[in-house]
């Protein structure tokens, strides 16, 4: 299986429409994988607070049809990170978008744990409840967003839904970047899984961004990283260690909580 992360800057001098724009002809450069994936908020920034209701969009908005028609142009499941949705009755919430091959809209995951404490998302979004999970034929992804990385009982729940690569996209700070190494490792060593964490590049909102998107497979090895700036991350893996590892290795079967 073939995948690429997109790991793209968010420029406050960039408009949201350009940026559209220039990701659409990133994803489309892509043809020949079999999975895209874009980071978390990249059409605003994930620390642009004040930007989120402004840029907010409908779940079926411009970034839904942007990228629709990338992922149909190019014939990639593409997970298009997450924009600012403005839910009908008035919520935003962090959703990410994730596309067939044919541009159809295979699922929408509500980012479950906001960041920010006592301002930016956690005040200004509202949460997810639903955990997501998308079949593809090689593999079954577990979706979660960003912050939700540090939250392992998220993804024993993806697990036991039949989670066996788990995708993360993400503005994550670089003050913080030794967390998300060691977090995406975590995550791939205790689910037994392989994991797919992409992030923003650059500064946005005057907040420096890890970049690093990295790809782990399911001993905790990094298959792929990234540096700190623009970057297309392309990695082939097999989805079969996952099974062989589980078989070889049944830590999970030992569970008792």
């Amino acid at each position: 299986m073939r995948a690429s992360l997109i790991q793209i800057a968010v420029d406050e001098d960039e408009s949201v429409e350009s940026r559209r724009r220039r990701m659409a002809s990133l994803v489309r450069d892509q043809a020949g994988a079999d999975l895209v994936v874009l980071p978390e908020l990249w059409t605003t920034g994930a620390f642009a607070f004040e930007e989120f209701g402004n840029e907010a969009e409908p779940l079926e908005g411009p970034t839904h049809e942007v990228m629709a028609k990338a992922a149909s142009d190019a014939g990639v499941w593409l997970h298009a990170g997450s924009v600012p949705e403005r839910a009908p009755d008035g919520t935003l919430y962090n959703t990410s978008l994730f596309f067939s091959p044919s541009g159809e809209l295979a699922a929408s995951y509500r980012k479950i744990h906001r960041f920010g404490f006592d301002k930016g998302e956690a005040v200004l979004m509202g949460r997810g409840e639903d955990l997501v999970t998308v079949r593809l034929p090689e593999t079954t992804v577990g979706v979660a967003t960003c912050y939700d990385l540090r939250f392992p009982e998220l993804f024993r729940g993806l697990v036991d839904a039949g989670a066996e690569t788990l995708v993360i996209p993400a503005g994550w700070p670089e003050r913080r970047r030794a967390h998300w190494t060691l977090l995406a490792r975590a995550r791939a060593v205790e689910n037994q899984a392989f994991v797919l964490a992409c992030g923003t590049a650059g500064t946005h909102a005057r907040v420096p961004q890890a970049g690093h998107s990295i790809v782990v497979d399911p001993w905790g090895e990094v298959l792929a990283e990234a540096g700190a700036g623009e970057e297309v991350l392309t990695v082939e893996f097999d989805p079969g260690k996952v099974s062989v590892t589980r078989e070889q290795f049944p830590a999970l079967k030992d569970r008792v909580l």
